[in-house]
């Protein structure tokens, strides 16, 4: 089984153009649907979801896609980040700085947003990188 995940939608999850290299939003989704750092807590159906461990896994997801077109996220020089919930900006900081740091990393925005496409995902993030 391939370790990329299908877009939902009628759009690419990467797209080059000349040096630069576009990669759709992308989530915690994994290639059998399941979404990572969901954990069921009791029989009732509650959930606890967790942001590090789907940022972690959001970007894991980029760097495979990146590596599709002969990039990493090493070659990132701009990251879009949107969540649901500002409260989790901490644990989110904490995990994406595992992957880029102030020095060398991309330039970022983040912003909140209403929703994402499934009620589980708590961030989605897109990137802009740069190959020659």
């Amino acid at each position: 089984m391939s370790n990329i995940v299908k877009p939902r939608g009628a759009y690419p999850p990467v797209k080059v153009v000349g040096d630069f290299i576009f990669v759709s939003g992308t989530s915690s989704r994994q290639p059998d649907n399941s979404i990572a750092g969901v954990k069921m807590i009791d029989d009732m159906g509650t959930k606890h979801l967790d942001i590090e461990v789907q940022t972690r896994e959001v970007l894991e997801n980029i760097n495979s896609n990146l590596r599709t077109v002969g990039a990493s996220l090493k070659d990132a020089v701009d990251v879009t980040t949107f969540l649901v919930n500002m409260n989790d900006f901490a644990g989110y900081n904490n995990a994406y700085a595992e992957f880029f740091n102030a020095e060398t990393g991309p330039t970022r925005t983040t912003v909140a947003v209403h929703q994402l496409p499934h009620p589980d995902l708590l961030v989605e993030i897109k990137v802009v990188a740069h190959k020659k």
